[in-house]
């Protein structure tokens, strides 16, 4: 694995290769072909970011079948997607803020995918030439929003509603990987990658025919069914297969 994360010490912001818990300072472009200091920077006084800073995060649904059949809606024939807010993400560790108290908002588990390159036009044959890594998502949700709107990047895209992180691994295979949440330490989600309706490559593929995607670009792939909702002092984490696991709480 090669688990690489962005960081903030003062007013400076770099990225790092993680190392059993050490932090090696990335020299050069993160998504070029970076060297890493031999010596790792101390930790006191670092804060953990989120991983990347995308230009846009390309939110796709229904992804699993069974998670399009609690939601009442059919298995769509290619993938479904929309845009939500940069604003919105948050790093492991931070706070879900609700913003209506009123209305029910659900956790969702996903696997992120994090682009490298900027890509059009791929094949799914070459997209993982494309894919800068995996990690760890959760695409907040408020239903009642949602359930009165044809849309929804409005009712995920409030401020602290796309948690992601801690790290992006770089080197993993997506496609068999079991992907869980778990609320205040019971079981919510339980499903595995291998179930996404399209898959990590054919995700890239689909979106990269519709629009541009740029390097540090993020993909969430959907859900599977167990969805939820959460409250005030709810503690939501996000474990999947071979990466680090996502931790925030509500408010």
């Amino acid at each position: 694995m090669a688990a690489i994360g962005r960081f903030q010490k003062g007013d400076e912001i770099f990225y790092a290769k993680v190392v059993d818990g050490e932090l090696y300072r990335l020299l050069g472009d993160v998504f070029g072909s970076p060297s890493y200091e031999k010596k790792p920077t101390p930790v006191k006084g670092v804060k953990t970011l989120v991983p990347v800073a995308p230009s846009k995060i390309v939110a796709v649904g229904l992804n699993y079948a069974d998670h399009a059949r609690e939601s009442g809606k059919p298995v769509p024939k290619e993938p479904l997607f929309w845009l939500k807010a940069p604003t919105s993400l948050i790093p492991d560790g931070a706070k879900i803020e609700i913003p209506f108290a009123a209305h029910r908002v659900d956790y969702e588990a996903e696997l992120a995918i994090v682009i490298g390159r900027r890509v059009r036009n791929v094949t799914p044959a070459a997209a993982a030439r494309y894919i800068f890594g995996y990690t760890a998502a959760q695409d907040v949700s408020d239903r009642t929003i949602q359930n009165s709107e044809s849309q929804w990047a409005r009712c995920k895209s409030f401020d602290t509603f796309t948690p992601l992180g801690p790290y992006v691994e770089t080197k993993i295979d997506p496609h068999d990987l079991t992907i869980q949440l778990f609320q205040n330490g019971q079981l919510r989600q339980n499903s595995n990658t291998s179930q996404l309706l399209f898959d990590c490559y054919r995700l890239v593929s689909f979106i990269s025919t519709n629009l541009t995607l740029l390097p540090g670009d993020v993909i969430l792939t959907g859900t599977p069914s167990g969805v939820g909702p959460i409250a005030s002092g709810d503690r939501l984490e996000v474990r999947i297969q071979g990466l680090g696991p996502l931790v925030n709480t509500v408010k």
